[in-house]
């Protein structure tokens, strides 16, 4: 029986990206709650998958607490067909 191909990786999701950045960061969800305000229960529902999403307004203020900033890395998908 031949080997598997490995599936060609994905990008990770912006989501599992922000999880990342959590745990990077040092902080405790207390203290990114404090400066974000952002609060305790959602922060864990988010980083357990368990939340639906963050408001945009959550996502920029989470941003600016764990110093983050977007950067495209590829062309997007030309969606004219």
């Amino acid at each position: 029986m031949a080997p598997k191909k490995a599936k060609p990786q994905r990008p990770s999701l912006l989501t599992d990206q922000l999880r990342q950045a959590i745990d990077a960061s040092g902080l405790t969800r207390y203290r990114i709650s404090k400066e974000t305000g952002i609060s305790e229960s959602t922060l864990a529902q988010f980083y357990n998958n368990a939340h639906r999403g963050l408001s945009t307004a959550a996502l920029n203020a989470l941003g600016e607490c764990l110093e983050l900033t977007i950067v495209m890395n590829r062309k997007p998908a030309d969606r004219s067909e």
